[in-house]
C-alpha cells in the first residue's frame, strides 16, 4: 500500500457529474482519490451476489480508458474478488444501521431547502439519484467558490423554485482580498430549470444578464459588473415582478461609466412591480419604465433634476425613493460628492399625478425648503422621509403638511444647522393638519430646551404614538408635557444632556430666534442600539402603553417633580446615566402605573429598606451594572425592599460584583425571574452559612441566572437551599470542574440547566438522577472528553442536549440508552471527533440525524491528520480499510524480514563488536530511566523547614501552602509536606529520600542561614547527591529574615544563581512580586537561572 502523497503516479480525482466539492462519486483515473467514497463503487462487483445493494444509485457511463475501481481509505487500489465479497457483506450490515444524509455535503432543511452555504464548493454538487431530489424547492449556494455554471448543473432538480448563488465570484473591488474573478454561465444553465421563480446572482462578476426561464418572478443582479440593460436582456420574462440592480457602479464597485438603461429596456416586463436601481451613478430616471411599477428605488445616484415627464406613466407607483441624489456631505458616512448650488431641481408638479403614492423618500437631498405643491395630489401618502436635509428653519414655518391628512410616519431627523445648537424649537402650525400621524422622528436637530411650546402643534394629534427626540443636546426638558398627549406610547429622549427637573419658561419666536451655540464639527451618525438587557430575561416595553426613554443622559438625581402628570407611564428607561443617590421610596411617587423600570449602568446606593415601594404596580426592575457602591469597602447594602414589592416578577442584580455586607436573604412572594450573574457568589458562600439561604426566601422563583459568579464548586447543600420552584438554572461561565449530578434531586421541578463555559473534564461521577424533570441541558464550551455509559439514560424527559465545543472524540449510543430516539436536539459540533475506520459514532449520528444540527457540514473530524477539519462524511468511515492497522502490519512484516536477514549476517561479521556496544548501552539505561521518570514526578516541590520554629511553620502552612496550592487556580502547584504527605510506617530516611527524589524542586524555608537542624542538613545533602547523580540542581532557598547574617554558601549561590535565592519582603507592596518569582523558580529548571559570566551550570547528560 502506498500513500497518495508519496506516489508520483497518484493524481487528483477526475470527477464526473457527481464530482466536485459536493459530488457523490469520482471516476478513478489510474490511482486517483475520491472526495466522497460512495457505496455505488461496489455495485458492479457485488450486485450479482447481494441484492441488498441493488437499490443503490447507478453510475453514469464512464469515459473510455478509465476504470471504475473500489476506493478504500485515502488511496484506492484493486482488490481480490474474494476480498470484495467479504467487504460487501460488511457493507450490507453497516447500511442496515443508517443511511448517509441524502444531500451531502449540504444539509436538507425545512420546506425543501438544501443549504450549501459556506462550504467552499468549486462546482455545483450533483446529488445522488437515491436522494429525494424532487422535493428540493430551494437551493442556497451562498458564499462558495463556484466560478463556472454548466448547462447540466440544475437539470436533476425538477421542482427547483428558488436558487441563491450570491457571493461566489465577487468583483475584485468587493472581494475581501481584491482577487480578480470572472463567472462563466453557459447559455442553458437556467433555461434547464423551467420551474425557477427566484434567482439571486448578486455579488458575482458577470457582465451580461444570462438567459433566464420565463417562469422567473424575482431576479437580483446587485453588485455585479452589468452596466448595460437593453430589451433583449429581459425578453420573455413576462412573470417577473421583482428586479434588483443595486450597486453596479458606485465607490465600492467602481466602473468606467454609469449604468446605461436603454429607453424601453424594461417596458416589456408587464408585471414588474418592484424595481431597485440604487447606487448606479444614474443622472436621470430611465425612460420607458413599465407602468405596472409600484416600488421604484433610485436612491444614491446623481439625479438632481426631477420633472413630471420623468415619472409620467408610473401612475400605479406606491413607494418612490429618490434619497441621497444631492447629498449633504457634512453628515455623510461614506465618500460623498457635494450637491451643486441651487440643486436639486424638483418641479412643482413632479409627484402630483402619483395619486396612489404611499411612501416618499427625499432624505439626504440638501433641501432647504419644502414646496407645498410637491405634495398636492398625494392624499394617500403615509410615509414621508425628509431626514438629513437643511430644513431646520423650514419646519418652524412651512405649510407643506396641510394636505397630508393620511400621513402616518414623518422623519425629520438630522435637519440641523451646521455647528449650531438652537436654544428653542417651535414646530410650524401646519403640523396640526397631520391628523393620522403615528410616528414623528426629530432626532439630531439640536435644540437645547424642550418645553410645552416646542410641541404645541402636536398636542391635539389623536393618532400620535411614537416621538423620537434623541440626540438633540437637550439639557432642559419639561417631561410633564407628555401627559397632555392622550395616545402617546413611546417617547425617546436618550442621548441628550438632561440633568434633572427644570422649571422652564415658555419661549416664543422662531427656532433661530434664541441663543445659538456653535458646535465643533463631528460625526453625527447615531450610535449603536442599546443592548442592556440580558437576552430573553427582562421583559420588553414594546407591548406596554407608554414608554419614556431617558437613557444616556446626565441625570445625577431623580426627583419626583420630573414626572409630574405622567401617572400613565408604564415603562421608564434610565440606564447609562450617573444616578448616584440613595433611593428611599420617594423618587417615583407620581408614577403610579409604572410596570418596568430600568436603572442599569448607574451608581445607585441601595441603603434604604423602602426603595421603590412607591411603585405599587412595578413588575420588572433592572439594577444591573450598578457596581460602584458595592465595591466600596465597609459599606452595607439593604435588599429587603424586594419583599415589599408585591407585584415584582423580574429583578436583575447582574454585574454588580456583590460579595459581602448585603442582606443575608432575599425574600419575595411574587418574584418569578432573578438575574444574579456577574457577582461573587463564590465569596458569599465561602463565608460559612451566612449567605447559604440567600435565595431560599424566593418561594415562587422559576428562573435564576448565576452565570459569571466565579464558582469553583457547587455543594449539594447549596443546591438544596435554592428555591424548589426553579425550572431554569443558568451557571454559565464559572469555573466548575466538578458537578454532583445526584444533587439535582434537590431541584424537583428543574427543566433547564445551563453549564456552558465551565471547566468540566468528564461526565463520569454518577449519572443524571432517575425521575429528574430535566428537558434541556447545555454543556457546551467545556473540556469534556469522556462520558460514562448510561449517563443520560435515566433522564427520560431530556429533549435538548448541547455538547458542542468540547473535547469529545466519539459519541456513543451507550450514553443515552433508550433516550436517544426521543432527543429533539443533540448538538455535537465543535468536537475533535476521531474519524477512524469503522467509527461507531457515524452510525449512531445517522440514526438520530434529524436531531443533530449541522450534521452534514458542521460536525467535523479532529483526527487523523488528513481528515482534520473536514466533515465526518468526507469519506465513508464504514467502508474504508483501517489504514493505521495496515501500516502497522506492513511495518511489522518489514521489520521481521529485515531482522531475519540482518541478525545472522551481523553476528557472523561483527558479533564481538555488537556485544561490546550492547553492554556499553546497557550501562546508560539506569540514568536514561531516571530521566524519563522525571516527567512523571508526584510533586512540584518538597518543602523543608524547621518545625520547632513556630513562626516559620505558621508561614509555611498559612501563607506558602495557601498561595501555591489554593489561589493559583489551574496553575496550582503540588507541594510535599512532612506532616501531611509522609507515609506512616516508613523510616525518616525513606520518607526523606522519597520526598527529594519525587519532587521537581526542594524548597528550603529558613529563618536564618548560620545554623540549621539535622533534617534540613540531611535534605540538603540528598539534594546535592541528586545534583551529582542526575545533574539536576533542585535547590531553592527562601529566607524569611533578609537582614540576618548570610552564610558563605548563600552568598555564593546568590552570585551564581540569583533567582533560586528569594527573600521574604516585609513591605506588603513587594509580596506580589515575591510570589511571582517563587512560582517561576519552582516551575523552571535552575540551569536557566545561572549567571553565564561565572559558569554554565549543570547540563543534562545526553
Amino acid at each position: 500500500m502506498q500513500m497518495a502523497s508519496d506516489s508520483p503516479h497518484c493524481h487528483p480525482p477526475h470527477c464526473g457529474q457527481g464530482g466536485g466539492e459536493g459530488g457523490g462519486y469520482c471516476v478513478i483515473s489510474k490511482f486517483s482519490l475520491p472526495l466522497f467514497s460512495e457505496l455505488t463503487l461496489w455495485e458492479g462487483a457485488v450486485s450479482s451476489r447481494h441484492s441488498s445493494l441493488q437499490s443503490l444509485p447507478s453510475l453514469p457511463s464512464r469515459p473510455s480508458g478509465e476504470a471504475l475501481l473500489p476506493v478504500m481509505g485515502p488511496c484506492g487500489g484493486a482488490l481480490h474478488p474474494l476480498s470484495l465479497l467479504v467487504q460487501a457483506a460488511v457493507v450490507a450490515v453497516a447500511l442496515a444501521q443508517g443511511a448517509l444524509p441524502a444531500f451531502l455535503p449540504c444539509e436538507l432543511q425545512r420546506h425543501g431547502l438544501v443549504n450549501c452555504n459556506w462550504l467552499f464548493l468549486k462546482s455545483v454538487p450533483r446529488f445522488s439519484a437515491a436522494a429525494p431530489r424532487g422535493n428540493v424547492t430551494s437551493l442556497s449556494l451562498y458564499s462558495n467558490r463556484i466560478h463556472h455554471l454548466h448547462d447540466s448543473d440544475f437539470v436533476h432538480l425538477s421542482n427547483l423554485r428558488s436558487l441563491n448563488l450570491k457571493w461566489n465570484c465577487p468583483p475584485a473591488s468587493l472581494s475581501p482580498m481584491h482577487f480578480p474573478c470572472h463567472m462563466t454561465i453557459e447559455p442553458h444553465t437556467f433555461l434547464a430549470v423551467p420551474t425557477l421563480e427566484e434567482l439571486n446572482l448578486s455579488y458575482n462578476s458577470i457582465t451580461t444578464v444570462p438567459a433566464l426561464p420565463s417562469s422567473l418572478m424575482s431576479l437580483s443582479l446587485s453588485r455585479t459588473n452589468i452596466l448595460v440593460l437593453d430589451p433583449a436582456n429581459f425578453a420573455g420574462l413576462h412573470a417577473l415582478r421583482f428586479l434588483f440592480l443595486d450597486g453596479n457602479c458606485y465607490y465600492k464597485n467602481p466602473c468606467p461609466q454609469a449604468l446605461q438603461v436603454a429607453p424601453g429596456a424594461l417596458l416589456g416586463l408587464g408585471n414588474l412591480t418592484h424595481l431597485s436601481l440604487k447606487y448606479n451613478n444614474l443622472t436621470m430616471v430611465p425612460r420607458g419604465l413599465p407602468p405596472s411599477l409600484e416600488y421604484l428605488l433610485l436612491s444614491y445616484n446623481h439625479i438632481i433634476t426631477l420633472a413630471p415627464e420623468d415619472l409620467a406613466n408610473l401612475t400605479a407607483l406606491r413607494v418612490l425613493d429618490v434619497g441621497g441624489n444631492c447629498r449633504r456631505c457634512d453628515h455623510a458616512r461614506n465618500p460623498c460628492m457635494e450637491c451643486p448650488k441651487k440643486s436639486p431641481n424638483l418641479h412643482s408638479d413632479t409627484f402630483s399625478h402619483l395619486s396612489h403614492l404611499e411612501g416618499l423618500v427625499l432624505k439626504d437631498n440638501s433641501l432647504h425648503t419644502l414646496n407645498p405643491s410637491w405634495f398636492h395630489g398625494l392624499g394617500n401618502l403615509r410615509v414621508l422621509d425628509l431626514s438629513e436635509n437643511f430644513l431646520y428653519d423650514c419646519i418652524t414655518k412651512t405649510t407643506a403638511f396641510q394636505g397630508l391628512a393620511q400621513l402616518r410616519r414623518l422623519n425629520l431627523s438630522f435637519n440641523y444647522h451646521k455647528k449650531v445648537s438652537f436654544a428653542h424649537l417651535h414646530l410650524a402650525p401646519s403640523f396640526r393638519s397631520l391628523l393620522s400621524l403615528q410616528q414623528l422622528d426629530m432626532h439630531g436637530i439640536f435644540f437645547r430646551s424642550l418645553s410645552e411650546t416646542t410641541l404645541q402643534s402636536l398636542v391635539h394629534l389623536p393618532m400620535l404614538q411614537r416621538l423620537h427626540l434623541q440626540m438633540n443636546f437637550i439639557n432642559q426638558a419639561q417631561l410633564s408635557i407628555f401627559g397632555a398627549f392622550p395616545g402617546l406610547q413611546y417617547v425617546d429622549l436618550s442621548d441628550n444632556r438632561i440633568s434633572g427637573a427644570t422649571e422652564l419658561v415658555a419661549a416664543t419666536g422662531e427656532a433661530d430666534g434664541g441663543e445659538r451655540v456653535w458646535l465643533p464639527s463631528r460625526d453625527l451618525a447615531p450610535g449603536p442600539l442599546d443592548t442592556l438587557r440580558t437576552k430573553g430575561f427582562m421583559p420588553s416595553c414594546k407591548t406596554l402603553n407608554f414608554t419614556l426613554d431617558l437613557s444616556r443622559n446626565n441625570l445625577v438625581m431623580i426627583q419626583q417633580e420630573m414626572f409630574a402628570r405622567l401617572s400613565r407611564l408604564q415603562c421608564l428607561l434610565l440606564s447609562r446615566n450617573s444616578i448616584s443617590q440613595a433611593v428611599n421610596g420617594s423618587q417615583f411617587v407620581p408614577l403610579t402605573s409604572l410596570r418596568v423600570l430600568d436603572l442599569s449602568h448607574n451608581k445607585l446606593d441601595l441603603y434604604h429598606g423602602r426603595s421603590f415601594t412607591e411603585l405599587p404596580r412595578l413588575e420588572a426592575l433592572d439594577l444591573s451594572y450598578n457596581s460602584q457602591p458595592f465595591s466600596m469597602q465597609g459599606v452595607g447594602h439593604n435588599l429587603s425592599f424586594v419583599a415589599q414589592l408585591p407585584t415584582l416578577r423580574y429583578l436583575s442584580l447582574a454585574h454588580n460584583d456583590i460579595h459581602s455586607r448585603v442582606s443575608q436573604q432575599l425574600c419575595s412572594a411574587s418574584l418569578w425571574a432573578l438575574d444574579f450573574s456577574g457577582n461573587a457568589l463564590s465569596r458569599m458562600w465561602a463565608e460559612g452559612d451566612l449567605y447559604l439561604h440567600f435565595f431560599r426566601g424566593l418561594r415562587r422563583l422559576v428562573q435564576l441566572d448565576l452565570s459569571q459568579n466565579r464558582l469553583h464548586t457547587l455543594l449539594p447543600r447549596t443546591l438544596d437551599n435554592l428555591p424548589k420552584s426553579l425550572r431554569l438554572l443558568r451557571l454559565r461561565d464559572n469555573y466548575l470542574a466538578f458537578f454532583n449530578w445526584s444533587s439535582l434531586v434537590f431541584l424537583p421541578r428543574l427543566e433547564a440547566l445551563d453549564l456552558a463555559g465551565n471547566q468540566l473534564k468528564a461526565l463520569s461521577n454518577g449519572s443524571l438522577p432517575n425521575g429528574t424533570q430535566l428537558q434541556r441541558l447545555d454543556l457546551s464550551s467545556n473540556s469534556i472528553s469522556f462520558v460514562a455509559s448510561s449517563f443520560f439514560a435515566l433522564a427520560t424527559r431530556l429533549r435538548e442536549l448541547n455538547l458542542s465545543a468540547n473535547a469529545l472524540k466519539t459519541v456513543e449510543p451507550s450514553w443515552f440508552g433508550s433516550l436517544a430516539g426521543a432527543l429533539k436536539v443533540l448538538d455535537v459540533t465543535g468536537n475533535p471527533l476521531h474519524c477512524a475506520c469503522g467509527a461507531t459514532f457515524v452510525d449512531f449520528l445517522l440514526e438520530v440525524q434529524a436531531a443533530v444540527p449541522g450534521l452534514p457540514s458542521h460536525v467535523k473530524c479532529g483526527s487523523p491528520g488528513q481528515l482534520q477539519g473536514r466533515s465526518i462524511f468526507a469519506q465513508d468511515l464504514r467502508l474504508c480499510l483501517d489504514e493505521a492497522l495496515s501500516w502497522d502490519c506492513f511495518g511489522l512484516t518489514l521489520l521481521t524480514v529485515a531482522l531475519g536477514l540482518a541478525v545472522p549476517m551481523l553476528h557472523h561479521l561483527c558479533g564481538w563488536d555488537l556485544w561490546y556496544c550492547f553492554h556499553l548501552a546497557l550501562a546508560w539505561l539506569p540514568r536514561w530511566g531516571r530521566r524519563q521518570a522525571a516527567d512523571a514526578l508526584l510533586y512540584d516541590a518538597f518543602v523543608v523547614f524547621d518545625k520547632t520554629q513556630s513562626a516559620v511553620a505558621d508561614w509555611v502552612y498559612n501563607e506558602l501552602r495557601v498561595r501555591l496550592e489554593e489561589r493559583r487556580g489551574r496553575r496550582a502547584l503540588r507541594l510535599c509536606l512532612e506532616e501531611r504527605d509522609w507515609l506512616p510506617g516508613k523510616t525518616l530516611f525513606e520518607n526523606l529520600w522519597a520526598s527529594v527524589y519525587s519532587s521537581r524542586k526542594t524548597l528550603f524555608v529558613l529563618a536564618h542561614t548560620d545554623r540549621v537542624s539535622g533534617l534540613l542538613r540531611a535534605s540538603f545533602l540528598l539534594a546535592q547527591q541528586r545534583l551529582l547523580e542526575d545533574r539536576k540542581d533542585v535547590v531553592v532557598l527562601v529566607i524569611l529574615r533578609p537582614n540576618t547574617h548570610r552564610s558563605r554558601y548563600v552568598r555564593l549561590r546568590q552570585r551564581l544563581c540569583r533567582q533560586s535565592v528569594l527573600f521574604w519582603p516585609h513591605q506588603p507592596s513587594g509580596q506580589r512580586s515575591f510570589w511571582a518569582q517563587l512560582g517561576t523558580a519552582l516551575t523552571r529548571d535552575n540551569h536557566h537561572f545561572y549567571n553565564r559570566n561565572f559558569c554554565q551550570g549543570p547540563t543534562t547528560a545526553e
